[in-house]
């Protein structure tokens, strides 16, 4: 290890000491000019007095100097002692720096204010072997930097000398940031200089070939996969394929291009560039090298393409393209058979063209014929249109039969289900409230027929269309459950509904129709037992399977049950009518969702329909719907408009058992004075939408609001169960009920909309 000059005593030091030793030749001085005094003053008087009076006199002095010179010497020992304990401590502390600096793995250099190297370490040295004898403390970078350039130590001093050494001084004279040497000998070091405080240069040299060397493999195993990446995309080419680099050497080609042209697979072993391979190609096909297709494209080159005929019968195209930053890639492909297809075909047209020439004539013979025909085929279209105009209008009839018959239909059934729902309110004899049950189910079965006719007639006709929407399945099981557990504990069946968080996309009123038939036929069959709907993801689909412990249903019954009046137990009291799973398949149809079935005999069946999922993100987390609690009706004002007297006495009749106080009116002109009458105007409205002349239920509303001069709550119950009345009525903000009503249904939309 080379290290700075040794310890020198502080600066107060030396100069006290130095004052002490002039001091010192100083009193050495005097008391050589006092003995010569003493002895001159011998020789001049002789006289034993004065010479004892001169030697008191000296002795005097010399003791009064002697004393000075004592004090003298014990400052400077002081002082030495002060500067031997400085001197260790400056040296323990160099020594410290030293083992610090050697203990660093990198090489380590200080340079002073001047740019002379003060302290480096044996690693910075390891550097620079063959002049590490040179570098000592004292020496400039210029010098060191002379002598790497002398001995060639690094590859840049190896190619351009002068321009190493310039750029080296700048560097070392920015100091600032890291640069990177290649040496002579393969390694790699990296340079780290900064500026001191003082002035100085601290500089790291970290061996970073290892580093190098990695980065080296790592970049070689690249350019091996890109070119392995390279030669497989070639070799997937059909044509053949030759590349040469900006020097013509050939880089790759592919085992078409050899195959094509006949070259041994070895291609590189007898041909290295492009002349070589010219050469070869001029030997074996002499008509390429006669027509130029093989030349070389200088950079720049518009890309060519030539059809070369061989004497082989055969015809090549050559493709010849240049690549960025020199080089040229060429392709061969065989066209031989695509020109003899392209000949096939050109004679294929003359022939046909003078086919066409003879069966023009033959046309022009029977052109009457086709004439005649087509006269005909006119008028078979125009009876196929008549027909056609005479099926939609049967349908439009139909439609308007439907509605109409819907509606003189539920009018007497809505009006005889509230009759028995105000009779079930009154305190009545047990074999009285026996037949009000037994005419309620009785009412309960001819609304289920009639309203599942009316459902399969609408689906047929195409009078329902999906109003497809994203929402959580949730929504419909809760209600499902609501709706179904009362039937589930009379049967004495286990009911359950399991939740799922999922969102779908369907339309909701059809898919809870599907849902609702699925729970009612397993509760109805199923004896004994449990009814369970599940919920389960598949792939992009929810499929929601409703699985019972039932009698189950033989395979080949399992497409009869879901056609019109197929009930699977006629001997069941409460069988249904055989449409349920019929409207499933109709409406699962017009949703596109599959719907399934397995069954076992005796163990139970499994109903299933696949549902989409909605996109995430689709649908917000939805809070639980609040059940509003039950309004106490009593006090209640309520104006009912029906133009049927049965409807009006019994609404009258069940709303009065309810504790409200009723008004009912058969258009729109006596609600309207019957309100400006009361005393008080009605708490809300109920209005049937089909009134006579025309009428409709929102036009009498708007009259008795009018009447009034207050915006009052209105119901509109109809038997018209069109998407377009449903609509219409929702857009004008009301409320809406289909007949029959369902008194429970009623009381549930009055109370909330009174709370």
């Amino acid at each position: 290890m080379k290290t700075g000059s040794s310890a020198r005593p502080l600066p107060d030091d030396a100069a006290r000491i130095a004052a002490l030793e002039d001091e010192l030749d100083r009193v050495k001085r005097i008391n050589v000019a006092l003995m010569g005094r003493v002895e001159r003053a011998t020789d001049l008087q002789g006289n034993a007095f004065s010479l004892f009076e001169s030697a008191i006199t000296l002795e005097n002095k010399v003791r009064a100097r002697t004393l000075e010179l004592e004090r003298a010497l014990s400052e400077l020992a002081v002082s030495n002692a002060a500067l031997a304990a400085a001197k260790e401590t400056v040296d323990e502390a160099q020594r410290r720096l030293r083992d610090a600096i050697e203990s660093i793995n990198e090489g380590f250099a200080i340079f002073d204010g001047n740019d002379r190297l003060v302290l480096c370490n044996q690693t910075y040295l390891s550097l620079w072997p063959a002049i590490a004898d040179r570098i000592r403390p004292g020496v400039s970078f210029d010098e060191i930097a002379e002598m790497i350039v002398d001995d060639r130590t690094t590859l840049g001093a190896m190619v351009a000398p002068d321009r190493w050494v310039s750029e080296r001084l700048a560097q070392h004279a920015v100091a600032a940031g890291a640069h990177v040497h290649a040496l002579s000998d393969g390694r790699w070091i990296q340079i780290n200089e900064l500026r001191t405080s003082e002035g100085g240069i601290v500089g790291v040299y970290t061996d970073i070939t290892e580093a190098k060397a990695e980065d080296a493999r790592q970049r070689a195993m690249e350019l091996a996969e890109k070119a392995t990446l390279l030669q497989a995309t070639l070799d997937n080419i059909p044509q053949g394929v030759c590349v040469f680099d900006a020097d013509r050497r050939l880089v790759a080609w592919n085992g078409p291009f050899t195959t094509l042209l006949k070259l041994p697979s070895n291609l590189r072993a007898v041909a290295a560039d492009h002349d070589m391979l010219a050469t070869i190609m001029g030997r074996t096909y002499p008509l390429i090298r006669s027509s130029g297709s093989f030349a070389w494209l200088d950079a720049g080159s518009p890309a060519t393409v030539h059809e070369q005929p061989l004497r082989d019968g055969r015809t090549l195209e050559i493709r010849r393209s240049t690549m960025p930053g020199g080089g040229m890639v060429m392709s061969f492909a065989d066209i031989t058979e695509m020109l003899r297809n392209a000949q096939a075909l050109r004679e294929t047209a003359d022939t046909l063209e003078r086919r066409v020439e003879e069966r023009t004539a033959e046309m022009a013979a029977v052109n009457v014929q086709l004439k005649q025909e087509v006269g005909e085929r006119l008028a078979a279209e125009a009876a196929m249109r008549d027909a056609k105009t005479a099926a939609e209008r049967a349908n439009i009839s139909k439609t308007r039969f439907l509605a109409a018959a819907s509606h003189d239909l539920l009018q007497p059934l809505n009006a005889a289900r509230l009759f028995v729902t105000a009779l079930g309110d009154r305190r009545l004899a047990l074999p009285t409230r026996a037949l009000v049950r037994q005419t309620e189910s009785a009412l309960n079965s001819v609304e289920d027929l009639l309203e599942a006719l009316l459902e399969i007639s609408k689906l047929d006709a195409g009078a329902i269309q999906p109003e497809i929407s994203d929402f959580r399945i949730d929504r419909v099981l809760q209600r499902l459950r609501t709706e179904f557990a009362p039937i589930a504990r009379n049967r004495n069946l286990a009911l359950r509904i399991n939740e799922s968080d999922a969102a779908v996309r369907s339309d909701p009123r059809l898919l809870r129709r599907i849902l609702q038939n699925y729970i009612s036929n397993a509760l109805r069959y199923t004896q004994a037992g449990s009814v369970e709907v599940r919920c389960s993801r598949s792939g992009d689909r929810l499929l929601i399977e409703t699985v019972d412990t039932g009698p189950g249903i033989q395979p080949n019954r399992h497409a009869e049950i879901f056609e019109e009046f197929r009930r699977l137990d006629e001997t069941l009291r409460d069988s249904g009518l055989g449409l349920g799973l019929a409207i499933v398949q109709r409406a699962s149809r017009m949703l596109h969702h599959e719907i399934g079935l397995s069954s076992v005999p005796g163990k139970g069946s499994t109903f299933s329909i696949a549902v989409p999922l909605a996109p995430a993100g689709a649908v917000d987390a939805e809070s639980e719907a609040a059940i509003a609690p039950r309004t106490v009706l009593t006090t209640h004002r309520v104006m009912v408009i029906d133009n049927d007297p049965a409807i009006l006495d019994g609404m009258a009749s069940l709303l009065g058992g309810w504790g409200c106080g009723v008004t009912t009116a058969a258009d729109a002109e006596a609600a309207a004075r019957l309100a400006r009458a009361a005393a008080l105007p009605p708490d809300i409205i109920l209005a049937d939408y089909h009134l006579h002349h025309g009428e409709t239920g929102d036009q009498a509303i708007h009259r008795v609001r009018s009447a009034v001069g207050r915006d009052i709550p209105a119901l509109i119950i109809t038997a018209d169960r069109t998407d377009s009345v449903r609509e219409a009525m929702q857009r004008a903000g009301f409320h809406i009920l289909t007949k029959p009503v369902k008194p429970a249904q009623l009381r549930a939309l009055l109370a909330r909309v009174l709370a």
